[in-house]
């Protein structure tokens, strides 16, 4: 045990002296040398996660700048191992903030203004996607009535009502719409969709005040048209066969069409950590890859010459190659598939040049590719939460698996099955470690029953599903689809039910609030460091990873919220629930507020009259809650202001505040909801502390 301490510290603490340093440094950069690749994958992610984090945009020279600096710098030191190391990452740093504006600058295209209703749209069909109650549609160069044509955004996307079938994506449309710009945050710090559409050049939303109008048919589509036209035929395939929410998920995982998912499906797999396999991702990818790279291989096995003389192994694994790249682009190459894509065909270009196929370099490529071609992801829940699974899962199978792969090599069928078992729990138990500090921050809910549903739905995804899913598509241009699908929609329906089943367990899913900034960079620094270094150091990553999660539902929720156009005002009730001005409007803000403060109840105000503990009460004209010894006025008519003026400390109006209202302290009017957004209050003695979605985010592109 002493030999071991002293070891240890040996490791740990550097010996004294300059000359000692350096040796301990360059010791150390050679043990941990496996490792130093993934970190310059981290380096760039800091970079482009440092551009995002910005309150201003920077200057366009100072992301070059920042190159030519750094680039310098490791030409000045690359003699010297240690600073050389330390100069490559500020190198990559500054290459991915640069990749993040540059990215910010191309995509740059009109944006709505203000709303418009009741104008005429036409263009052509970029995209169509079945929704709950009637579909999307996707407009790419629209002609707006009443809108020059430098001012029109280069995609609209409306949402039309009813049961017709969608559109031909690449015909040609006109349709009577209402439009407005992409709508910001909820809450600040909450999804931010202006930022989103910016990057995706959606540059408006809306939806249709009557019915689709074609006015030519489908152009011969090539390119993105194209494949958004093969996606669309697919999906028409497998909705004839298989109806409601079996043909929905078959979608889904055929192809990640999510839209004609019922919400009361979606939320039973979210409950029951199944979510992830509506996205595809590394398990879709590599069964899809798999299932190629076998079936060829034991094909061309059948032919001795063949398999005697030629590399059927690497015809395989091109072939297998060929095929995920057709899944990807049937998928419509979203961020986890993308990420996949890279994994699997790094791993299956491996095979072909006889190299070791997955390990944590491959992980960081993946992730460098990712980041330099959409740097915008890194802030989304899809990097964040596939990398994290897959790189824990890579971390953990490098030390366990050649053990795990012994104890397989001598058991028998009995015992094989239960190593599988036990392989399939620790899989989810670790990818599931890694992702719930990303769950909680995104989504603000824990699935307490995840392993054990995975238990069941995985293998039957892997087994039975993915494979019948694979000769559908096969089968498709013979028009004998069902001949897999409906066997397929039987492991569909296997599926759901083992998602309803654990959704229904008491507790199944708990809503928590988010962690403090702070503590997300210790679990993401803490979690990188236990995955990526190798000396015993590594441990420490853990204490980060523990101590950050300490952190989780210490932030405090916001007393009161108001949703940007001030129709939705939340107010806190002091047991753990909100009472709403409204049961009908804004449901979207709701369900994020609702999550954010890590609560599941929720009551409307009453029409008149007061509350039950009699701290809210309201008339026709507005409300007054009375919270923590201050008067808050929730105004609807301005005949409201003439007794709010003389006992509110704070009145949140819907109607402009005259001047002459100088009692409250906090005035929050339509002209603050139209600049900074939705508003959140915390109360505090005598005071409020308020903060708005525009102020969180800053002047950047995206913001209005």
């Amino acid at each position: 045990m002493r030999a071991a301490w002293q070891a240890l510290g040996a490791e740990l603490v550097p010996p004294a002296g300059a000359a000692g340093l350096v040796s301990w440094l360059q010791e150390t950069l050679r043990a941990e040398r496996h490792g130093l690749v993934p970190w310059l994958a981290v380096a760039l992610g800091v970079g482009v996660a440092g551009y995002f984090s910005l309150r201003f945009e920077p200057p366009f020279w100072l992301g070059m700048a920042m190159i030519g600096g750094a680039g310098l710098l490791v030409w000045q030191v690359r003699r010297r191992v240690p600073a050389l190391v330390a100069a490559s990452a500020v190198l990559a740093l500054a290459v991915g903030f640069n990749a993040a504006q540059w990215r910010t600058m191309l995509v740059a295209a009109p944006v709505l203004e203000r709303q418009i209703s009741a104008v005429m749209v036409e263009g052509r069909v970029a995209r169509a996607d079945p929704v709950a109650g009637g579909f999307r549609v996707t407009v790419a160069d629209p002609v707006v009535a009443r809108l020059a044509a430098a001012e029109t955004p280069v995609l609209v996307r409306i949402r039309v009502r009813g049961d017709r079938e969608p559109p031909d994506v690449g015909s040609l449309i006109r349709v009577r719409a209402s439009l407005l710009p992409p709508p910001g945050p909820s809450a600040p710090g909450a999804f931010d969709f202006q930022r989103q559409a910016w990057f995706a050049r959606l540059g408006a939303v809306g939806f249709a005040m009557g019915q689709v109008l074609v006015l030519e048919p489908r152009e011969p589509g090539v390119g993105k048209r194209f494949i958004a036209a093969l996606r669309q035929g697919v999906l028409r395939r497998v909705t004839a066969v298989l109806d409601g929410d079996t043909g929905a998920v078959a979608a889904a995982l055929l192809m990640g069409q999510r839209g004609g998912i019922s919400e009361t499906a979606l939320t039973a797999m979210r409950d029951a950590g199944l979510a992830h396999l509506l996205a595809i991702s590394g398990l879709h990818m590599g069964l899809v890859a798999g299932l190629l790279f076998f079936v060829v291989r034991g094909s061309l096995a059948l032919a001795a010459p063949v398999a005697l003389h030629w590399p059927i192994k690497k015809w395989a694994a091109l072939m297998a190659l060929v095929g995920i790249f057709g899944y990807l682009l049937l998928a419509g190459a979203p961020v986890p598939t993308r990420r996949a894509f890279v994994m699997t065909g790094l791993v299956l270009v491996a095979v072909m040049l006889d190299r070791t196929a997955i390990s944590l370099r491959l992980v960081a490529w993946a992730a460098a590719v990712v980041l330099l071609m959409r740097p915008e992801s890194i802030v989304g829940a899809s990097f964040q939460m596939s990398f994290a699974a897959v790189l824990a899962l890579v971390a953990f199978y490098e030390r366990a698996g050649p053990k795990m792969a012994a104890w397989y090599g001598s058991a028998g069928p009995l015992r094989r099955l239960a190593l599988y078992a036990v392989g399939v729990s620790f899989t989810t138990l670790v990818a599931g470690l890694a992702t719930m500090p990303f769950a909680i921050q995104q989504f603000n809910r824990v699935a307490v029953f995840g392993m054990v549903a995975n238990l069941a739905a995985v293998p039957l995804t892997g087994m039975w599903v993915m494979p019948w899913a694979v000769l559908a598509l096969i089968l498709m241009p013979f028009g004998l689809e069902a001949l897999a699908l409906v066997p397929m929609g039987w492991g569909v329906d296997g599926i759901l039910a083992v998602a309803k089943t654990v959704a229904a367990w008491p507790g199944a899913a708990i809503s928590v609030r988010a962690m403090p900034l702070a503590g997300l960079i210790a679990v993401v620094f803490g979690g990188l460091w236990l995955c990526l270094m190798r000396r015993s150091w590594r441990w420490g990553g853990l204490a980060a990873v523990l101590i950050g999660l300490l952190t989780v539902g210490q932030t405090r929720a916001p007393d009161i919220w108001v949703n940007s156009d001030g129709k939705l005002i939340g107010l806190s009730d002091g047991n753990g629930g909100l009472l709403l001005s409204s049961g009908r409007a804004a449901a979207f803000t709701r369900g994020i507020w609702l999550r954010r403060a890590g609560i599941d109840e929720w009551a409307t105000f009453p029409k008149s009259g007061a509350s039950e503990d009699g701290r809210l009460a309201c008339d026709g004209v507005g409300c007054i809650f009375r919270v923590k010894g201050q008067t808050v006025a929730l105004v609807r008519d301005a005949a409201a202001f003439w007794d709010d003026c003389r006992v509110a400390d704070i009145i949140i109006s819907r109607a402009p505040v005259p001047r002459d209202c100088t009692r409250p302290h906090t005035r929050i009017t339509p002209w603050d909801l139209r600049d900074g957004g939705a508003h959140v209050l915390w109360l505090e003695p005598g005071t409020a502390r308020v903060a708005n979605v525009n102020e969180a985010r800053g002047r950047r592109p995206w913001v209005p």
